[in-house]
């Protein structure tokens, strides 16, 4: 009856409309009070779930990714990409799958990327003649670079959920495969998609243009390297890099490429400052909820309810892939990944599969869910950008959606994706 309270409650919060981080915490504490346990530790789970060391390397990501968001980054990414990639038929689209990838890469957010991206290439693409949809598509779809290409303060939270005991720089590693995979799938879904409509090709602007334009990205590329070259290196912490990767965001585009106003640097603190807040207050309130669902047992619930379905892997992997698909398309990413982790890990790790490998698992599906309605954010931040309905983007949305899962299927049953650079370099 307990759990039915804590799950019951939350469900009927997040329907009636409270925040996902309120439910948790209120849910929580009901389950505590029903339990009659003291109140107190409800409390204390709630304080000690943001009193984790590594958590401070969230804000500098935040705010780093903000930066260049508003510092003129993703317009020198976009001509770089449009240089390099351009002159392939139906050029634009493919250049939006690669502009994400190196920018998602640096900013770490899809909705940053969606929305620095989309409003660059969005008009440009309708201007040369792409539908409308197709080019909102393209954004929304290939924004989930964001989550996946290291650095990626959605890892950090993964490593959190598991306990602790991840390496975040490993985890860094483990996605680059996955997430340029992915990339690759987009960008031939949206040749596919682009030779049918009958798109052209963008004219080649030569290889000088091609090198000048390498050079004024390759600054604001050195962002990533410096961060994630930094803690797989060893001379930064997670913490450190974030903050160091936020100083040299800072000065590359305020001194180097000077065109981060004083108003686009207070938009960057006002927006790091509210997202920084949201996660933590979600990260507090997760980790009450969590404290309930283990002292339910629902991580052995689960690993009983699924194998008493089938004791086939593939098939126990499948329906994981479902469930958190399905999820995914319901709730807020961050709070998934501190929910679900504690639950489906253990199931799989039963099964032997490395955690690094269900870590991007997890983050390609609820991925998948931002571009999903009916609480797709990323979704709803392209068609707003694009100035779409988002009944019509999801009509002819399905190509990308085939691509990602594709890309989901390779990573989920052939571990070598997500495991052979970590194991490479860590040794």
């Amino acid at each position: 009856m307990g759990l039915a309270v804590l799950l019951g409650l939350f469900a009927l919060l997040v329907v009636i409309g409270t925040p996902v981080a309120f439910a948790l915490g209120i849910a929580a504490v009901a389950a505590f009070f029903y339990e009659g346990l003291p109140l107190i530790v409800a409390f204390q789970r709630i304080v000690s779930g943001v009193t984790v060391f590594s958590l401070l390397a969230i804000p500098f990501f935040i705010f780093a990714g903000e930066l260049m968001f508003h510092g003129g980054i993703a317009a020198r990414l976009v001509r770089f990409a449009s240089s390099a990639v351009g002159a392939v038929r139906g050029g634009l689209g493919v250049v939006n799958v690669f502009s994400s990838m190196l920018f998602g890469g640096i900013s770490g957010s899809a909705v940053a990327d969606v929305s620095a991206l989309g409003s660059i290439l969005i008009p440009v693409m309708k201007e040369k003649g792409y539908s409308e949809d197709y080019a909102v598509n393209v954004t929304v779809t290939s924004s989930i670079a964001g989550i996946i290409i290291p650095p990626s303060h959605n890892m950090i939270l993964f490593a959190v959920a598991t306990g602790g005991g991840i390496s975040i720089s490993s985890l860094f590693l483990a996605g680059v495969v996955p997430g340029v995979l992915m990339c690759v799938c987009l960008a031939a879904a949206a040749y596919v998609v682009a030779v049918r409509q009958g798109y052209t090709a963008e004219k080649f602007p030569g290889w000088t243009a091609l090198v000048l334009h390498a050079v004024a990205a390759l600054p604001g590329l050195l962002t990533a390297v410096i961060i994630v070259g930094g803690v797989l290196s060893g001379v930064f912490t997670v913490t450190e890099s974030g903050a160091f990767g936020t100083l040299y965001a800072l000065v590359i585009t305020a001194l180097v490429y000077r065109s981060l106003t004083l108003r686009g640097f207070k938009l960057a603190v006002v927006n790091a400052v509210r997202t920084t807040s949201m996660v933590m207050v979600l990260i507090a309130c997760a980790s009450a909820f969590g404290y309930m669902l283990t002292f339910y047992q629902v991580p052995a619930k689960m690993i009983e309810f699924l194998t008493g379905i089938s004791e086939d892997p593939v098939m126990i992997l499948l329906m994981i892939n479902v469930m958190l698909l399905l999820l995914g398309m319901i709730m807020d990413m961050a709070a998934l990944i501190l929910i679900c982790t504690p639950i489906f890990l253990p199931v799989v790790a039963g099964f032997g599969m490395d955690p690094l490998q269900f870590g991007m698992i997890l983050l390609m599906n609820l991925g998948i869910g931002l571009c999903t309605p009916p609480v797709g954010s990323v979704l709803f931040v392209g068609c707003a950008v694009g100035k779409v309905a988002i009944e019509k983007a999801v009509r002819t949305i399905w190509p990308f959606y085939l691509a990602i899962l594709a890309a989901l299927v390779m990573v989920t049953f052939i571990p070598e994706i997500s495991l052979t650079l970590p194991q490479l370099v860590n040794g």
